[in-house]
């Protein structure tokens, strides 16, 4: 089943930057409009099989297609044996983690959080935050997702007046203003320090232009995610001592 989110992610990274519809037409080459049949389309396999090129014109399919098919059930295993099925985390964590995927690589490729991904997370966490299983209760989310949406776009209305360019995205603001109402107050400083880390190492080791667009968004995936499997762990250590 992952696997199979997987492919569909592959459709939503393709197709929602181009603004295309996501339902149809049936998947097809990029280089040559070759119709893949079903039998051609399962996930991984297909891949494997065909060695990552077109039956018909033999053109090569990007990487990333057989990427996301083998993260998207990897993380959800990975979640599945921190949290266990009975757990509302498994679910809360996992929601995210799918949502996240497809914005981790839109982003990467486009350098844009297409908001139809991005604003969800506000009423999916929100909703989460009710249950009193989960770990943020619903005032600390609401508040929380208010304090940073405000911050961040003050935060970016003022390096727009000051260096006449954008510092922080919309998509960026609004994806962390979703997360927030995952985490809550206490999480999502370390959520936004461990994107912020991920970015600066990035920077220094491939681009070192500041000149050079920089995509921040896949970094705050990374981090949240990264966050959802062991921040509880860092967290024990961080304020307790237990290391």
């Amino acid at each position: 089943m992952g696997a199979s989110l997987g492919s569909f992610f592959n459709v939503l990274i393709h197709r929602l930057p181009q603004r295309k519809s996501i339902i149809k037409p049936a998947s097809s080459c990029a280089s040559c409009g070759y119709k893949i049949p079903f039998y051609l389309n399962i996930p991984i396999l297909s891949y494997i099989i065909l060695k990552g090129k077109c039956k018909k014109c033999n053109a090569t399919f990007h990487w990333h297609h057989l990427a996301v098919e083998i993260v998207t059930p990897a993380l959800l295993i990975a979640l599945f044996f921190k949290y266990g099925l009975t757990d509302i985390l498994f679910y809360k964590y996992g929601l995210m983690t799918l949502i996240l995927i497809p914005i981790f690589f839109i982003d990467v490729f486009h350098h844009i959080i297409p908001h139809v991904l991005s604003i969800p997370l506000i009423p999916i966490g929100l909703l989460f935050s009710l249950s009193q299983r989960s770990d943020v209760g619903i005032i600390n989310a609401a508040i929380t997702a208010g304090v940073v949406f405000i911050f961040l776009y003050l935060l970016a209305l003022s390096y727009m007046l000051i260096r006449k360019q954008e510092g922080l995205g919309g998509g960026d603001i609004w994806l962390l203003t979703g997360l927030a109402t995952f985490f809550g107050a206490l999480n999502i400083p370390f959520v936004l320090l461990v994107a912020a880390l991920l970015g600066i190492i990035w920077f220094v080791l491939f681009v070192r232009n500041m000149e050079m667009e920089f995509a921040f968004g896949n970094f705050i995936a990374l981090a949240a995610i990264f966050w959802a499997l062991v921040g509880d762990l860092l967290m024990s250590k961080i304020w307790f001592g237990q290391w």
